[in-house]
């Protein structure tokens, strides 16, 4: 692991670059999300600090009891296009680390980059078997599903897949992960500091197109914050310059198909006919002919009702809902049936630490819009976005590929052992 830690940190251009071409995304993207990658491969090659177990000596005359953590066997994980080398990074560096043979499924857009580090993980001294990639679409997840030789499946992806492969496998006994879909608010009073809050938006929401499951999609705008917040955003959005992937100075690139593409531009045409008010609409963006580009898009005046708000557009889409209250921003956020991520933005300690655990929400961020946790805690959202009972990587990655077991051990003097039929008492 260490071996693939240096290769993979050499070789981040060129990952990149195979991610970009194949995705869209622009190439500092990619690199960042490699980057984000290395940091899970760095923590499994601290593994060993998370599996050691505990021991209590002399319960009872001459027991001890102590606990072990071994891996479950093999294990699968079935990716999403949008990050086709941090997700499976997410999975497969501490299953392997903890002992597990895993086999990848990427997502049939943009597999290439799971066959890359396939390849260099071999190259760095993995046994051939160890890291496998099946290549497919659902015919291939629904047979991964339903071996009788994988014990346990992650998976990352919408939540009505997520929930399909949760009910699945856990009919067959397996245990899952599955990670699904967002609709992530930012909250911003009245005293954040709104240049700071807009250009937070901006970056959140825009930034891979809108296309990360953490991606702010919803601004709950406080009381007078709400003008200056629309006015500032829209100020910054013409100068996010869209082009594609290897195009130098690139900071937006295409959505993955001609079709999510069309699908996003509906969303923003029904919102509009549903009363919303396009200060910025993508649709008229000036952007590359060729490519499925669609434009920064700004909302306002949108209500919960709307369905621009209750679905995750999973697009370059950014909408404004405007409250009266703090509390109101918080209720709002808490109705919502997703729980992934969430950001305040304040300058009031006190009510970020309100908000912080009144929100029903996994991943919390405090003047940070996007709280991807880093690889030593763990990625995991509530409600509707998370699907099993443990998060991804980290301590919560290290329980879900790993099992305990307890053992009871006595090592008598010789001929000291006699029958005893009552049942096992600790005295």
């Amino acid at each position: 692991m260490f071996k693939f830690r240096e290769l993979l940190a050499d070789r981040t251009t060129e990952l990149a670059k195979v991610i970009s071409s194949e995705h869209g995304k622009v190439v500092s993207d990619a690199a960042g999300e490699v980057a984000r990658g290395l940091e899970n491969v760095e923590f499994a090659c601290g593994i060993a600090n998370h599996l050691k177990g505990s021991i209590n000596e002399q319960v009872s005359d001459g027991i001890e009891v102590y606990s072990l953590r071994q891996p479950l066997g093999v294990v699968a994980g079935i990716t999403p296009f949008n990050f086709p080398a941090m997700v499976p990074a997410w999975m497969f560096a501490t299953a392997i680390a903890c002992g597990n043979a895993f086999i990848c499924k990427p997502s049939e857009r943009d597999p290439s980059a799971s066959m890359l580090i396939g390849e260099w993980l071999i190259e760095a001294g993995l046994p051939p078997g160890v890291f496998s990639v099946v290549n497919g679409d659902k015919e291939a997840v629904d047979a991964l599903i339903d071996h009788h030789d994988i014990s346990a499946v992650s998976f990352v992806g919408s939540t009505p897949i997520a929930s399909y492969v949760y009910q699945r496998a856990t009919a067959l006994g397996k245990r899952v992960q599955a990670l699904g879909g967002a609709k992530n608010h930012m909250l911003v009073l009245p005293d954040a500091d709104i240049d700071m809050a807009a250009d937070a938006a901006v970056s959140a929401a825009y930034g891979s197109a809108g296309e990360r499951c953490m991606a702010v999609s919803a601004l709950v705008a406080v009381g007078s914050a709400a003008d200056q917040l629309v006015q500032a955003i829209s100020e910054r959005i013409p100068g996010v310059k869209i082009g594609a992937g290897n195009e130098p100075g690139a900071e937006m690139g295409p959505l993955v198909t001609a079709e999510h593409r069309d699908k996003v531009a509906g969303y923003v045409q029904r919102a509009k006919q549903d009363g919303a008010v396009a200060v910025v609409d993508g649709a008229h963006a000036d952007v590359p002919s060729l490519g499925f580009y669609f434009g920064p898009t700004l909302l306002d005046h949108v209500t919960p009702d709307m369905e621009c708000y209750q679905d995750e557009i999973f697009g370059p889409v950014l909408a404004v809902v405007r409250v009266e209250t703090f509390q109101e921003g918080i209720d709002l956020i808490n109705r919502n049936a997703y729980g992934n991520g969430t950001a305040i933005f304040t300058r009031d300690g006190g009510a970020a630490r309100q908000f912080q655990h009144e929100v029903q929400v996994g991943m919390v961020g405090i003047n940070v819009p996007i709280p991807v946790p880093v690889a030593y805690h763990s990625f995991g959202g509530w409600k509707a976005s998370l699907f099993g009972d443990t998060h991804m990587y980290g301590p919560e990655g290290v329980r879900f590929y790993t099992r305990a077991k307890a053992v009871t051990a006595r090592w008598p003097v010789p001929s000291s052992s006699q029958v005893d039929l009552g049942f096992p008492q600790n005295t």
